[in-house]
Formats: structure tokens, sequence, C-alpha cells
């Protein structure tokens, strides 16, 4: 969870999962596991995501072993949570696959292999693997990505702690069914702090942050009234810690727009000047916290007047790039509490952050959404 250019490294890694097409991920987790549990929830990016905690140590092995538990296909990958090797997992699954290997390492080529320990191949075979102190100069390394046949693995009658490197992989060097493949992508690893050092100053070329935040109003920033709207400032009430999270947001997104769908106004439960009293309070707070908030976009109008200026329509999503040229809906995350929200994310090509108050996450929901998390405070930008 470690914060790489403004969002945790493992995200990184699920974002390259999620562009290979993987569907279900499996995270091992240990020590404060709740951070990640609250952060990712039981989905990202459409994925599945399944939690395998340690209630007590297991090491590399044993926690590989529990996690595979979870899992019901024939194959899998395994990847290090703080390395990012960006690898085409299409021709190490094919390569693996169609040789029905037990394990095959994705290998990498660096200049010295002194921090890593090196590993010696023959026509495709792992054959050895020699120790940091036995190793030095330009040679091939375990990249810390392995594809696994799932019930070699169950059947090696492991002891519930272990190392997989030491205890598993080292003793089967030269055994068959035991590959290696070399890629030459680029590979980081940020355990050491010149390494992260490191990570901050290339992913910004490397990986294209997002750059243009849209948030829903009511159930996001303030206290949503079931059954009426926030008529006048008096009935307005901030959700916990949301204005120290604006700042940090506002630290991080170059534009952050307000879209609400404000139907109290066509009810004729309140005026347009009492929406815009509301939200001249609201900026005000805002501003003084140290945020800001670059436009509001309301659609008034009634449910039954299907304005294309209501969520989940895109109108005030197109009144923003109006407004603000720059915005690209390709590098925007829609922030909501929403079905429509999500929909609205979906229909302008923009990332879905659905937020659910503690509440369950629908279904419908789940299909659609690329991150959920409690609240806009917990969201963890």
């Amino acid at each position: 969870m470690a914060p790489v250019w403004g969002k945790p490294f493992l995200t990184y890694l699920l974002d390259q999962l999620h562009d290979a097409g993987i569907n279900h991920i499996v995270l091992a987790t240990g020590h404060m596991h709740e951070v990640i549990d609250h952060y990712f929830r039981n989905g990202y990016r459409g994925m599945t995501i399944t939690f395998s905690c340690e209630t007590t140590p297991l090491f590399t092995g044993g926690a590989i072993v529990q996690a595979a538990q979870y899992i019901h296909s024939e194959h899998f990958l395994v990847l290090n949570g703080d390395t990012l090797f960006n690898i085409d997992f299409a021709q190490l699954w094919d390569v693996h696959t169609s040789r029905n290997a037990d394990l095959t390492i994705a290998l990498r080529q660096v200049p010295d292999t002194g921090r890593f320990g090196a590993v010696s191949c023959s026509n495709g075979r792992i054959m050895a693997f020699h120790e940091k102190t036995e190793s030095s100069g330009a040679g091939v390394i375990n990249g810390g990505i392995y594809a696994i046949r799932r019930e070699w693995l169950m059947t090696q009658n492991m002891p519930d702690k272990f190392s997989f490197e030491k205890e598993l992989m080292q003793p089967l060097a030269g055994a068959e069914g035991f590959y290696g493949l070399s890629f030459d992508n680029y590979f980081i690893d940020i355990g050491i702090p010149e390494d992260y050092h490191r990570a901050q100053q290339e992913f910004p070329s490397l990986f294209p942050a997002d750059l243009f935040l849209f948030l829903d109003r009511d159930g996001v920033l303030n206290k949503q009234i079931v059954g009426d709207y926030v008529r006048n400032w008096s009935m307005w009430q901030w959700l916990p810690n949301v204005l120290p999270a604006l700042v940090q947001l506002t630290n991080r997104y170059e534009r952050i727009f307000i879209v609400s769908n404000q139907q109290g106004v066509g009810k004729g439960l309140m005026s347009a000047s009492d929406l815009e009293n509301i939200h001249q309070h609201m900026l005000k707070a805002i501003t003084e916290a140290g945020g800001m908030i670059d436009a509001i976009y309301t659609c008034t109008e009634l449910e039954s007047a299907h304005s294309p200026n209501r969520k989940p329509d895109i109108g005030m999503a197109m009144q923003a790039k109006h407004d603000f040229p720059e915005v690209d809906f390709s590098r925007s995350v829609m922030v909501g509490d929403s079905i429509s929200d999500m929909h609205f994310a979906a229909n302008a090509g923009m990332r879905a952050v659905y937020l659910s108050n503690n509440k369950p996450v629908p279904e419908e929901v789940q299909d659609i959404t690329d991150l959920t998390c409690q609240t806009l405070a917990s969201l963890g930008l």
C-alpha cells in the first residue's frame, strides 16, 4: 500500500492484471490487512477480489498454498506485492500451459545480480539458483512472477510455514517441469529506499495518472437526507473527514468538479437561489480548509423531463468539457454512491469509484465499478 505517484503501489499490479484480462484476484495478506481490506473491499476495476489472510506468519510458501485454496483453475499466477515486472502475461501463460509445466518463473536480465541472486537455465529449464553472496555482474534473476500448476503445488507436502523460494524452488532446480522464461520489460522492486524513490520519479511517465475528478454531492460530501433534500445550509451535514480528504484530492488532481442531480428544485421544494446559496457556503468551507472545486454542475429538472443533463446521461460531463477543454474522460474518475453515478462514469468513459457508506454493495454496481470504498475519506488517495 506504499503510495507511488499518488496511489498505492498495489493498484499498479492490479491494473496490469486487469489489462491482461484477469477477472479473479486472491490477495494474500497478514499484518495490517485491514488497510488493504478497506481500500479494495471485494473488487477492483470489475475484478473480483478474495482475501487470504494469515492469522500467523506463513512465509511466502505457506501464504501461496493458503491462497491457492481459493483458486479452482488448473493453473494460476503469483506476483510479489512489492515488485512490478511489466511482462506479457499471455506469453508466460501460453508457454507454461502448453508444456503443462509445474512451475514457470518470469526471469529478468539485469546488469548486476548481486542484490537479487542469479538463476541458471538450460534450454528453458531452471537448473540452479545462486545466492546473493555467490553472484555479481550481469545475469538473469527471478522476476517474482510465477505460473503454477495447482495440483502439483498442493501435493508437495510442505509444512504450513515455509519459504517458497528457498525450501521449494531451490531443491527443485534441474527437475522436469520447472521452467524459466526471460522478459526484458520494465522491472522494479521497491523493497529498498533507493528503488522506492526511483519509482516515484519513473512512474509519472510510465503510468500517466488520472487528472480529472468528478464527484457526486449528496452521500459523498454531505449526509444524504433520505426522502428529502438539503433545502438550505442549516440542513447540510458534512460526512466525517471529507474536508481533509478534499485537500488531498486537490493536491492530486488538476481539476475537480461536482456533478449532482438536484430535482428538489424542479419539485418546488427549494429555489435555484437556495441551491446556489448552499453551494456558496460549501465552497467557502472547502476553500478555507485548503481544497478547491473548479466548477459545480447540477441538473434541477424532474426525472420525468428526461433531461440529457441528468445522470446517468453525461450532459454535465459535457458541460465540464466545454468549460475546460483540457478535460479527458479517459483520464477522469467519477466518485459516487449510486448506480446512476456508476452508469454516468461508464457512459462517459471514466473510471468509477463507488462509495458504499458502510452499506451492502449492490450486485449491479460490482459489475460496472472499478473500485469500491466506504467513504471519500477512506479512499486513501
